[in-house]
């Protein structure tokens, strides 16, 4: 809403010119998740013990444990909502709404949200804390991840399959000299097209490019732009004739015909007609990187998947909403190791929006992650915000509301930025707790025996002898260390 009154108002004010930024935006989204969190929390907590929304604390199993957490009996659940609703209203304001994978990220937040307010309402009716049976929550995450991994099959994340980026000249000597030769031949060609569109700034970088053994790399940035920019308007195949020795993926385009591709498709076109015509100085172009996964630490390895992604998309949600879950069970824990992961992600999705920053690490630049950026601001907001009232002794619990919506969430964020396989890195703390949960069960089953005292991991600490605040503080830095340790990977290729 902000975004579009002041581009209104832009011809009247230049100085509105800033809200167009992400940037800014971003850091709006923030401040006011914040204060809608610390405006609706009191009322929304207020309801809820009106409601006599309070959680139930099991006796069953640790007796240790029940002493340690029975003061906690009748503190309000459900807080989730208050994260959801300050994110919607937050976001509302300062993203740009056209953006789909912004709706897809919200999206998958509100429905995972969803399958968790229900869990939490049908132990509020039953005054128990058995809510939604196992089989029917991992339905309802299953249902989810589903949706993702299909929508995404079917509509693709625009990924840098067409751009020219500086990683894919192999030859920038090649490259000037088979530019500037073109210039001087009357037959049209590729490479004449290209140089008579370049501006003047550009060819006397060419020019440089043949006399210098290493060009600066702004000056290839700007020579890459105005080709990119040749790409996107212009027709290359009225200068290019494709032959029966062309790649089966440029073959079945020019049987399409030019005029019937839409905008992506076409600079895509004219991507493989450059390739075809210059053909050791660029290289091949990845396909499909929709369905394949990146390595961190490798250059441009992936690993193809094909409709087989859909299933890996149901395995991240899942794993990740059920590893929020369990970690959710001292005051402020779930929610300040989320807030450390979603900061990562927010950050991540800046950086592979940019064509600069993400040819320069290697990573996959994906435009539409924009406003990924900003969804990543407002929910660090509210978490922010949600943590004011959650923090030790907390005034709310998020309950399954707030646990699965925010691990789906940070799924979605690490598969939308293509970092699918960052995520055990930048999450890495939530895969302690749930792998504590793994192997519990496996030991125990196996050979009868239990590793840790209790499961999850931070219950273990708790029956040490650690206090709940320093288990909470501990885990904190623990997460903030793997948050760093992911975003030194993304230099390391």
């Amino acid at each position: 809403m902000i975004f579009y009154l002041t581009q209104a108002l832009l011809p009247y004010f230049d100085a509105l010119d800033v809200f167009r930024y992400h940037t800014v935006r971003a850091g709006g989204a923030a401040v006011t998740g914040f204060l809608f969190c610390l405006l609706v929390g009191p009322k929304l907590i207020e309801m809820l013990r009106a409601l006599k929304v309070g959680q139930f604390i099991k006796k069953d199993h640790v007796a240790d444990l029940h002493a340690l957490h029975k003061g906690k009996a009748g503190t309000p659940t459900m807080g989730g909502a208050i994260i959801l609703l300050s994110t919607v209203l937050s976001l509302l304001l300062w993203s740009t709404l056209t953006n789909r994978l912004l709706w897809v990220a919200l999206g998958m937040l509100l429905l995972l949200g969803m399958v968790g307010f229900l869990d939490d309402y049908i132990k509020l009716r039953r005054k128990h804390n058995d809510g939604l049976s196992a089989r029917a929550k991992f339905a309802g995450q299953i249902l989810s991840g589903g949706l993702l991994g299909l929508y995404l099959l079917f509509f693709p994340i625009t990924v840098s399959e067409s751009w020219v980026g500086p990683r894919d000249v192999k030859d920038w000597d090649a490259l000037a000299h088979t530019l500037m030769a073109a210039k001087d031949t009357s037959e049209p060609s590729v490479a004449g097209h290209i140089w008579n569109e370049l501006s003047e700034e550009d060819q006397a970088v060419l020019r440089l490019a043949t006399e210098v053994q290493f060009l600066p790399r702004e000056y290839k940035f700007d020579v890459l732009t105005g080709m990119n920019r040749v790409l996107n308007t212009q027709r290359l195949e009225d200068c290019f004739s494709v032959g029966p020795t062309a790649s089966a993926v440029l073959s079945k385009l020019a049987a399409r015909g030019f005029d019937a591709m839409d905008s992506k498709e076409q600079v895509r076109y004219n991507r493989l007609i450059l390739e075809a015509a210059m053909p050791g100085i660029l290289a091949k172009s990845v396909t499909n990187l929709h369905t394949k996964v990146g390595i961190p630490g490798l250059k441009d390895v992936f690993i193809p998947l094909g409709p087989f992604y859909v299933l890996f998309v149901i395995l991240i949600i899942v794993g990740v909403s059920n590893a929020v879950n369990l970690t959710d069970g001292l005051d402020g824990l779930a929610a300040g190791v989320s807030i450390v992961s979603i900061l990562t992600f927010a950050a991540i999705a800046y950086v592979v929006s940019r064509a600069d920053w993400s040819y320069y690490l290697y990573l996959t630049y994906i435009p539409e992650a924009s406003e990924l950026f900003v969804f990543g601001a407002a929910l660090l907001g509210t978490g922010l915000g949600f943590l004011w009232f959650n923090a030790h002794p907390a005034e709310v619990f998020m309950g399954d509301t707030g646990s699965l919506a925010l691990g789906g969430a940070i799924g979605t964020m690490a598969i939308l930025t293509k970092q699918e396989l960052l995520l055990p890195i930048v999450a890495g703390l939530f895969v302690m707790e749930a792998g504590s949960v793994l192997i519990q069960v496996g030991s125990y089953k196996l050979t009868g025996k239990r590793v840790f005292r209790m499961a999850p991991l931070h219950h273990h600490f708790e029956l040490l002898g650690w206090s709940e605040t320093k288990v909470t503080l501990r885990f904190w830095i623990i997460a903030f260390i793997f948050a760093l340790l992911s975003l030194t990977t993304l230099k390391l290729r």
